[in-house]
């Protein structure tokens, strides 16, 4: 019995398909599938293409980099500054902004809205109202006092300056034409006529020879 079974499992055995690794890595075709969509070909045709559109990015930013510099010398040249540069650029804004559709827009709602409220009746009312209030109070007579007295202390204090201003150049008048003011002026000019006196004096001395210590030259002739 036993050994007809095995003679069994080992022809059921016989039957059953060995893998071989070696034959099956020979057998596989390969790769053909798509990744991510695309073929092989059209992989490496886009690596490609990338590579050479990378090479051109990277010239034409050493290009910006240059035409940058010789705009900077350019300016340069100019005497033009980074503020100036400011300016412009502002400048440009500005204006960009005000031919913009947004702003045009804007411009023109809000001018509708101007002539809807200076048009309607409680604008006009108030207007009228306003001009009404103005006109009482420049005829009323607190209003007229009021001008009035201003313009008298307006006038009293030009006249008091005035009077200062007069009082204060007869008061220099009189001071120099007073005794006191001449004496002083005469102890001035005596004081500085002998400094100058004093000048001269020892000016004098020093070109004497007697000044000088010098003795004058005795006659040595011969008895």
């Amino acid at each position: 019995m036993e050994s007809a079974s095995q003679g069994l499992l080992s022809d059921s055995m016989t039957d059953v398909p060995v893998d071989n690794p070696s034959a099956a890595a020979m057998a596989a075709p390969s790769r053909t599938l798509p990744y991510n969509g695309l073929t092989e070909a059209e992989e490496e045709e886009l690596r490609a293409e990338l590579a050479k559109v990378e090479d051109e990015i990277g010239t034409l930013r050493q290009v910006l980099a240059a035409k940058e510099r010789h705009c900077g010398e350019l300016k340069r040249k100019l005497g033009l500054t980074p503020l100036d540069d400011l300016k412009q650029n502002l400048s440009k804004s500005w204006h960009d902004v005000q031919v913009s559709n947004a702003y045009m827009k804007t411009s023109e709602k809000l001018g509708e809205w101007n002539e809807k409220v200076t048009q309607s009746d409680l604008y006009v009312s108030a207007s009228n109202t306003l001009e009404d209030w103005n006109d009482k109070l420049t005829q009323s007579e607190a209003y007229k006092k009021t001008q009035e007295t201003l313009y008298q202390a307006g006038q009293k204090t030009s006249a008091a300056l005035s009077n200062v201003g007069s009082a204060i150049s007869r008061k220099l008048g009189d001071m120099r034409n007073s005794a006191t003011f001449k004496s002083f002026e005469d102890r001035v000019g005596t004081i500085k006529s002998k400094v100058v006196g004093g000048k001269d004096d020892g000016a004098n001395q020093l070109h004497s020879p007697t000044a000088a210590g010098d003795k004058p030259p005795q006659d040595n002739a011969p008895f």
